[in-house]
């Protein structure tokens, strides 16, 4: 598995502002917000993008959108609304390649690209 950015975070080697974490999640603000709360959720598990997800990583997809549920809620952005975003490969905008889901809300999102 490749080294990445998300992996010296999990480790604790590199320092996040971490708002969630459990035993297989961990949640920390972005470094270059995209909105005013801009959330990267990532499984401790290296999955390096979408397309990697194998069918035994079901649970742990389901407790990464849960984990952003939560989130949410208790950013106070849960009613009003917030959007989730996993970008796949480099044309899908990943730079990243760990599987992480944004959770961005705090201000009405529009459809930029």
């Amino acid at each position: 598995m490749q080294e990445t950015i998300f992996s010296k975070i999990i480790r604790r080697e590199i320092p996040a502002t971490i708002v969630y974490e459990d035993e297989e999640i961990l949640a920390f603000k972005d470094i270059n917000p995209k909105a005013p709360i801009h959330i990267l959720i990532i499984p401790k598990k290296i999955i390096p993008t979408v397309n990697d997800i194998e069918p035994s990583d079901a649970e742990l997809i389901g407790k990464l959108v849960l984990a952003a549920k939560k989130i949410a809620k208790e950013k106070g952005v849960a009613e009003n609304g917030y959007r989730l975003v996993f970008n796949c490969n480099k044309d899908g905008g990943q730079e990243v390649f760990h599987l992480h889901c944004h959770l961005l809300a705090g201000k009405k999102l529009k459809w930029e690209f």
